[in-house]
């Protein structure tokens, strides 16, 4: 089965938005044309629309029609899409006949329905794909890619690429093996970094995958290789030259013209990744709906207890080396990232300054009031021992930016001092929750520790893993909480 990192994956949402109005609107053309009014006019046809809407989901999800879907040929399309139409229509009958519903003349209806979606399917994959094509240097959304070549190859392997455009990547620099070019160009493409400097550059910057291309006179780079699998980065090499590389899940592939074999750390398929992606953003809308509600609570105490922002932003680091805005309450004083220096030598975490952890933190809003326990009341911790302050992430999580399951995202400081072994991390978006925190976080103090749990949720990564995380977190939540 095709498969992809779970942090790669081409973008399915815009195709699976297109067969659902495409289906709505065969519908809708074919019952005008049969009945000679609209489809919403009559209850019994109007269910109809919505059961074929949901018929489409089914079969999308289980027979995973976007497979390899931006480098098919037109004749293959046609081919696909005809499948995909055929095995809509008959899920469609399928579903009547179980329900027993009764339509008027359904072989003219549904032979009407099936010829105008299959027609305007088709069309608008292939105009989908070529304004892919015509957009194609936007790097919006699309994975950054490192070539790594030598330079009389450059040329001939960045025209390859340029040719397909529409792939979702987009070439973010060029590395030599022969040659220190480093500030230079080559076309639309900056040189980097030199053999010397690459592990640096790819450790600290935003990259996904490195597209590998050596002569057969010259060997692979292997201790560099394994460097970028070690730091969780997708690898693809030419299988005109394979050697023994790290250990990783491997697969053949075509990119750029080339047949090459590529490696990474964990796998999933696109429709793993597309429920993965559904249950985020039906977990980010009611996060949100939730966060609102608390926020009309929780916004008068936190202004009362220190005066300022409701909520507190930070640039943190994501997937391979994102930058992005998270949201949480503000739960500390306005002066909390100052303190944070005088403070690192109480650090919990083994390994300061790559993680922040304290008890009985001063920078808490209300940190000075105390329950009859002895314990902070203050409302800063109060919403963060009930982790009331991070709902607003869940906006984070609509966005694309996080994940309800994932890795503790560091803030760019931490990430700054990252060694190529801790950058494993961030190859997956970064989380609300994880594995880490539902595994006695406030007894872990050693860093290394963290990337193991870390790791260890990446390569075994399913979505049973994250139900059973999410459903600890619950768990953890209430458990923390009763025991205060």
């Amino acid at each position: 089965m095709y498969k992809r990192s779970i942090y790669g994956g081409l973008r399915y949402w815009d195709f699976l938005l297109l067969d659902l109005v495409s289906m709505q609107i065969a519908f809708g053309a074919a019952y005008a044309f049969w009945a000679s009014q609209t489809a919403y006019s009559d209850q019994l046809y109007r269910s109809e629309m919505f059961n074929f809407m949901f018929c489409q989901i089914a079969v999308t999800f289980f027979a995973n029609p976007f497979q390899d879907i931006l480098k098919r040929g037109y004749y293959v399309e046609f081919k696909e899409t005809f499948k995909h139409v055929c095995a809509v229509m008959l899920v469609a009958v399928l579903h009547m006949f179980l329900t027993r519903q009764t339509v008027e003349n359904p072989e003219v209806l549904f032979s009407l329905t099936a010829a105008a979606y299959f027609v305007l399917l088709y069309l608008g994959r292939i105009f989908r794909k070529i304004c892919l094509r015509k957009g194609g240097k936007s790097s919006r959304g699309k994975r950054s890619l490192i070539v790594v070549t030598v330079s009389d190859l450059a040329q001939e392997v960045l025209s390859r690429f340029t040719d397909t455009s529409y792939e979702d990547f987009v070439i973010s620099g060029i590395i030599f093996l022969d040659k220190d070019l480093t500030g230079q160009r080559i076309g639309d493409i900056p040189v980097v970094a030199s053999m010397e400097s690459v592990k640096d550059y790819v450790r600290y910057e935003w990259v996904d995958e490195v597209f590998v291309k050596v002569p057969n006179t010259v060997a692979y780079p292997r201790e560099l290789i394994d460097s970028f699998i070690l730091m969780g980065i997708i690898v693809h090499l030419t299988l005109s030259k394979i050697e023994n590389i790290q250990e990783g899940l491997q697969q053949v592939e075509f990119m750029g013209g080339e047949t090459v074999l590529t490696t990474s750390i964990s796998m999933s398929s696109p429709r793993q990744i597309l429920y993965k992606r559904c249950m985020d953003i039906a977990g980010g809308l009611v996060g949100c709906l939730i966060t609102a509600v608390l926020f009309l609570f929780i916004g008068p105490l936190i202004y009362i207890s220190s005066p300022g922002p409701v909520f507190f932003s930070q640039v943190r680091i994501g997937r391979s080396g994102r930058q992005f805005k998270l949201y949480k309450f503000r739960s500390m004083y306005m002066d909390a990232e100052q303190k944070k220096k005088e403070l690192l030598e109480q650090n919990k975490i083994q390994g300061s300054p790559l993680m922040f952890k304290m008890d009985c933190d001063p920078r808490v809003i209300g940190s000075g009031k105390k329950n009859r326990h002895g314990h902070p009341a203050g409302i800063g911790h109060f919403i963060r021992r009930t982790s009331l302050d991070e709902f607003p992430q869940f906006w984070n999580v609509l966005k694309g930016e996080m994940s309800l399951v994932g890795t503790r995202p560091p803030t760019v400081d931490e990430w700054e001092l990252y060694e190529l072994h801790h950058r494993i991390r961030m190859a997956i978006k970064p989380g609300i929750t994880g594995l880490w925190q539902v595994s006695g976080r406030s007894k872990i103090t050693d860093f290394n520790e963290v990337v193991g749990l870390d790791t260890e949720y990446i390569k075994n990564w399913s979505l049973g893993l994250d139900c059973k995380i999410l459903f600890k977190t619950l768990y953890v939540i209430f458990k923390r909480d009763g025991a205060s």
